[in-house]
């Protein structure tokens, strides 16, 4: 994945957190990880989630959670 292609990953999912961030921190995480799920490809969600694992991209708190409970959500589905 190129860094400009991560770096645009990383705004919209940091955008995506700060809509949710005046939610209480579980139900905002739930809420990005639920828009992640609806609107990103499988292929997108993918590629950032091996860039947070790879410590290649850094998200805003909200965001933060929000793919740690997407990554657990899809590591329980399959």
């Amino acid at each position: 994945m190129t860094s400009h292609k991560l770096e645009k990953f990383a705004r919209m999912a940091n955008q995506i957190g700060d809509f949710y961030a005046t939610q209480p921190p579980e139900r905002a995480a739930e809420g990005v990880a639920s828009h992640i799920r609806k609107f990103w490809t499988p292929k997108m969600i993918a590629e950032t989630i091996a860039a947070l694992d790879a410590g290649a991209v850094a998200l805003n708190d909200t965001s933060a959670r929000g793919f740690a409970v997407l990554k657990q959500q899809l590591t329980n589905a399959g």
